[in-house]
Parts: structure tokens; sequence; C-alpha cells
């Protein structure tokens, strides 16, 4: 029986690296788009997050570039703009099967690293490229790349460029492209400025839109918890206690920070993601995420964008977003691949209004409750067993591969922070700058200015940013449910 890639124009080696992979239907905006850009037009495909976009552009890229010329020193065959570095590092994930397959090779260059070995592998010459914008730009400056040679350009969450300010970088990239190769943009909308680039640089697109039924939203069951101030961090804990993997969204970096570090002290294990984080850490947190030590990630708006991962079951807004836009990118890593999914908005008396208008802009209807900590709503929304560690237990799950000097780093218990003594241990050992460096700010996904963990404690707006059975390990201690202490040796089991 012929696959259905087979009869949309896939070549059979692409076909079997993607059976290899458990993949053998396409999704609504593969199965629109894949004939049209296998023929070498200009593509427009909007869908939301988790629509399959990835492989819509990959499939055509690669069967296009296939037995080709390689291409000469410092020079791409093709390019592929990604806004964050872990967007960029899971495109190349999902690319490394396909090129291989065709024996073609790739490179992915983002900031906060090294810089020398990307330098290096683009001097050899490259079929496909993989770059953040901020990045591309040095190394285009430096001389170290050329992108006269680029036949297919790519410009993947082209809205999130937008959000984060980054066309005017992706405008002088795609004025060093030339002008006769074949480009694909793919966006959730078209508002700030997306259009306008589409205008300018695609030729005859051709639209394609999968939504609506088809989106991931639509999979969703969304809930708002009208919770008290004081019960929120207890309900928190009890969601992400429960089994399965759970992601936790905060409006600012210190908001992420703080609570993982709250769940961890309730015997939870929680890593965090957020733009203050220097690469190492957070290729440490998503690697625990992904491979399962660790079930709750607790991130800001920035990481909405560039985590895919599949078996996400529940999504918490434990700060509700600023506007509708981002509820529905953060919502949408959950309900994936077909998959059904909870979302949940915790909103405290003063934010009630603010979480109806914003429910009312993104078009959902939600069940709305009150609830406390304790109560069987919590537990039939996240149903399962908990399993509460102890905090150096769950500390211990959380960062299983932490540097040992950084792990033995005395814990500050309030008041006035201690001075820092020389460089923090989580900054890059490459000479990258943190927070507002030239690698790590906004050309890659944090905004310019932004205060190391160490600076100033005022919580800022994230502007723009990687990821299952939760850490088990240790016995849970017996105890009480009421109060913090006996809360941390709850067992409870769910319906």
């Amino acid at each position: 029986m012929s696959s259905n890639f087979a009869r949309l124009g896939v070549p059979t080696s692409l076909v079997t690296a993607l059976q290899a992979r458990g993949i053998t239907t396409p999704t609504p905006i593969q199965e629109a788009t894949l004939p049209d850009s296998l023929a070498g037009r200009d593509v427009l495909g909007r869908g939301r997050t988790g629509s399959g976009k990835t492989f819509a552009f990959l499939l055509p890229l690669v069967a296009r570039l296939a037995g080709g010329r390689q291409a000469p020193p410092k020079k791409a065959r093709s390019l592929i703009l990604a806004p964050t570095r872990e967007l960029a590092s899971q495109i190349e994930e999902s690319l490394i099967p396909l090129a291989k397959t065709a024996g073609l090779s790739h490179v992915t260059v983002f900031g906060g690293v090294n810089q020398n070995p990307q330098v290096r592998a683009l001097a050899k010459g490259v079929d496909v490229l993989v770059a953040c914008p901020g990045r591309l730009l040095d190394l285009m400056g430096q001389g170290a790349v050329d992108l006269s040679a680029v036949t297919i350009t790519i410009i993947d969450e082209a809205d999130h460029m937008a959000d984060m300010g980054f066309l005017p970088m992706v405008r002088r990239i795609l004025d060093k492209t030339p002008q006769t190769g074949q480009r694909m943009l793919f966006s959730a909308t078209l508002d700030q400025g997306v259009g306008v680039l589409v205008k300018a640089y695609l030729h005859n697109p051709v639209t394609h839109e999968a939504d609506s039924a088809q989106s991931p939203v639509a999979k969703m069951d969304h809930h708002v918890l009208k919770v008290d101030k004081a019960d929120r961090i207890r309900i928190l804990a009890d969601l992400a206690a429960a089994p399965g993997k759970t992601i936790m969204f905060t409006r600012t970096k210190h908001g992420a920070k703080k609570l993982a570090r709250q769940l961890v002290q309730l015997g939870v294990p929680a890593v965090d993601l957020h733009g203050n984080l220097a690469q190492n850490a957070r290729t440490r947190n998503l690697d625990a995420f992904h491979s399962g030590a660790v079930q709750t990630l607790v991130a800001t708006d920035i990481a909405a964008r560039g985590i895919h991962v599949d078996d996400v079951e529940l999504v918490v807004h434990a700060d509700p977003p600023a506007e509708h836009k981002a509820y529905l990118h953060r919502s949408g890593r959950t309900a994936r691949a077909g998959k059904a999914g909870t979302v949940l908005t915790l909103a405290t008396p003063d934010q009630t209004g603010e979480v109806r208008s914003l429910m009312r802009a993104a078009k959902i209807s939600p069940t709305i409750a009150s609830t406390r900590a304790g109560d069987q709503l919590i537990v039939d929304l996240a149903p399962g067993e908990r399993v509460y560690l102890s905090p150096e237990q769950a500390d211990a799950a959380a960062h299983p591969n932490r540097p040992q000097q950084e792990a033995q780093q005395p814990k500050q218990r309030g008041g006035a922070r201690r001075p820092r003594r020389g460089p923090a241990k989580d900054s890059p050992r490459d000479g990258a700058p943190r927070g507002g460096g030239r690698d790590s700010g906004p050309r890659d996904g944090a905004r310019s200015g932004t205060p190391r963990d160490g600076g100033t404690r005022r919580p800022r707006q994230e502007s723009g940013a990687r990821s299952g059975g939760r850490g088990r390990s240790g016995a849970a201690s017996s105890g009480s449910n009421k109060g913090v202490a006996g809360f941390s040796a709850q067992r409870r089991r769910g319906r």
C-alpha cells in the first residue's frame, strides 16, 4: 500500500525515513503545502503550533537539494531561520535523519555558545544552514558565511520573529539571498509586519491554512480556576505532582525561577526555562525534561514558541498571559500530534476581569470554577497518585547533572543578597556574555540589558526564549497534608 506522503510526491527514501520515526500520515498543513513546495513554488503556510510545520518545510527542502552539487566553501545552499536557539536545535533534530538519507551536510548556528566550531563547519560549505538571526548576522559580518548561493530560504515562526523585534534583521539577511530562490514562510498570524515581509520577499506565494477544527486548540480542555493568593502555590504543587508532563508558564523570568524553586521546596522536582539562563543551564534543564528525569517545566512566554514535545498532558498558566496570542501559543504545548490535552489558568480575585477579557479575545469558552488547596477538583483535572519528596531529594532529581561546584553553593535564604565572588557558576565558559550580551541578548531570545541572576530583583517582563515521569527517587515521607511541612509529605490517589 502506497504511503500518503508518497502520494504527495515525497521521495521513497524520505518516506522510509519518516516511517522509521513512526510518521505515516501527513498533517493537514503538510497535506496542503507539500505538492506546491516540492514543485519549487513560494509558499505561505499558516497554522497554529503543533500543526506539523517543521516537516512541511524540511521534506521539500531535502528532496529538492538531494543530488545537487556540493556547496562552495563558506557558502550555504539553503537557509532556515528560527527565532530562538531552542527551536533551531529542534529543527536540526528533525532534519538529521532526512539529511542523512539524502547525504546532505548541515550546520546550526545560534548565540550563547562558542562560535569557533560554527565557523569551522561553515568554512567547508554546507547544504542546509539552520540559524538564529543574531548569530547569523555576526558570522556574515565576519565573512564566515556567504548567502549568495542559497536556493531555498525558509522562515519559521515568522510572527514570533516579529514579536521579538527580529524582522529588520530578517530583512537584512533575505537581502543577501538570491531573489530567484524558493522562499517559504510559516506563521500563525500575519500581523506585526509579517504581511509586509510576505509581500516584499515571496513571489506569487501559494497560501495554505491549517486551523479551525484541525487546530490543536480544538482538542484542548480549557479551565479557569479562581483561587485565593494564599492557596496558589499549594494548588500549583498539587497539579505539578500529578503523573505526566506539565509545563507551567509565568510572565517574568524572576517568576519562573521563583516558582521552580518553590515547587522543589514543596517536594516536586521542577526546572525553569527563561532568557536569563546561560546556554549550558538551559540545555541541562531541557534534557532533564525531555528524558523524563523531571516532569515539570516552569517557563516564560519565550519558551512557548521553541519547545516541541508531543506528550505534554497539562499546561498551566500560573500567571495569565498579557494577551490572547500568548495564551494560544502557550496552550499549544499540549494537544500535539493529534492528542488531547488540558489547559488550566489560575486567576486570583484581582485577575478575574483580565482573564475574562483574555478568553473572549482568544475565542475560548473555558469551564470556570472556584477551588481551594486540597479540593477534589484538582485531582479530577490532573488525576493520578501524588508523591512528594523531601526538598533535598526533589532538588537532586531536578538537577542530576548539575556541576558539583554549583550544587555546593550555599542557598540564599532571604534578606540582602551576598555579593557574588568571581564569575557566575552558570555563565558560559566560551566568553559569551549573559543576559544583555551580544550572543545571548535580543538577537537570539533575550532582551538586551536583562540582569544576571544576581542583579536587580525587580521582575522584568520576558520579551521573547528549549524539553516524561517526574523524578521519583527516594521514598516519600509520611505526615499530615495540612500546612507546608505536611503538604510536602502528602500522598494522594486520584480517581
